[in-house]
């Protein structure tokens, strides 16, 4: 079976790089356990042309330097491959979250002058994670507008007991990350911002049951009074999406946190640890899932619709506000 036009929120992109650049970001990675083959090289037509085999309608492209000029460069060069290509691709624009000044500011400069579809973050910039408290008017003002953001783990960070952080350390990452914004209260207090959580949510939904039952418990620091019922409406608002987790493993529990409506496509192309082979085989893994009916099941490909108006007016999509 397959998930016909597919919008795909889990895109990576980079700009054109040097063959030196390259050649130093491959030594780097294989430094830190990650043993790519070869250096690798993100490009427009390679994907295009996957994607027109694969059925994605669109991707939603996202790419999180971490100094501000690189971020900024990033987040031009991806809205010049929208601009060219406005019915195949979306924006996420990256946001640098260490400096809430220069994040609001970027909010404002990708929204408009970038027409930026979304946002996109990582669970720490330079050393800080998305639950600190620096960063509520950054959250206030993406509640505002009634953002949707992007939330991705640090995939380049230092390996793990001699294994590189895409395998197993991201998901930990991940499910610390939410846990920790849950219990600072960005949650209940920015209602309006919908968030969408890389890989399924990490390790977040195997770790839910246990927040259910054991986050309010006396001995649990609550600093803002979270309750059982909190912790869960919380959890079931956010979105995840299916990259790199496509199998009834981590689909289930997925759907055992939150809605079939709140699980969207994401293909975690464009980086090298996804081989076309490895995207194909989740991708199929998606369209098998016997876990949802099978309405439910293709509507995966199109739930993400709602949370991005404007490239689905772009892609040509009929919208409605869940």
């Amino acid at each position: 079976m397959m998930i016909p036009d597919v919008i795909d929120v889990h895109a990576h992109f980079t700009p054109p790089t040097t063959p030196e650049e390259r050649e130093a970001r491959w030594h780097a990675m294989r430094e830190a356990q990650f043993l790519a083959p070869e250096p690798y090289q993100w490009t427009v037509d390679g994907t295009l042309d996957y994607m027109d085999r694969a059925g994605v309608a669109m991707q939603l492209l996202s790419n999180i330097p971490k100094t501000p000029d690189a971020l900024r460069a990033s987040n031009d060069y991806g809205a010049s491959v929208v601009a060219d290509h406005p019915a195949r691709f979306g924006l996420l624009a990256a946001l640098p979250t260490d400096d809430p000044a220069l994040a609001l500011a970027e909010i404002e400069r990708a929204s408009s002058e970038l027409h930026a579809d979304g946002f996109a973050v990582t669970c720490h910039y330079n050393g800080v994670y998305l639950g600190d408290a620096s960063l509520e008017p950054v959250w206030a003002e993406l509640d505002r507008r009634g953002s949707t953001v992007f939330a991705h783990p640090d995939a380049y960070a230092p390996a793990s007991m001699g294994r590189p952080s895409p395998l197993l350390e991201v998901a930990f990452e991940t499910a610390r990350t939410v846990i920790d914004m849950l219990y600072a209260g960005v949650f209940r207090r920015f209602p309006n911002m919908r968030l969408i959580v890389a890989h399924c949510g990490g390790a977040l939904p195997a770790l839910s049951g246990r927040l259910h039952l054991l986050g309010t418990e006396a001995w649990v620091p609550n600093p803002n009074g979270l309750t059982q019922s909190e912790i869960r409406d919380h959890l079931a608002r956010l979105y995840l999406d299916t990259a790199a987790t496509g199998t009834i493993h981590t689909l289930a529990p997925a759907l055992a946190m939150t809605s079939p409506e709140h699980i969207v496509y994401g293909s975690d192309s464009g980086v090298p640890c996804s081989t076309e082979h490895t995207l194909e085989t989740n991708r199929h893994a998606v369209a098998d899932f016997t876990g949802l009916p099978r309405d439910q099941l293709e509507a995966i490909g199109r739930n993400a619709l709602p949370l991005f108006p404007r490239a689905a007016a772009r892609v040509g999509r009929q919208v409605t506000t869940a």
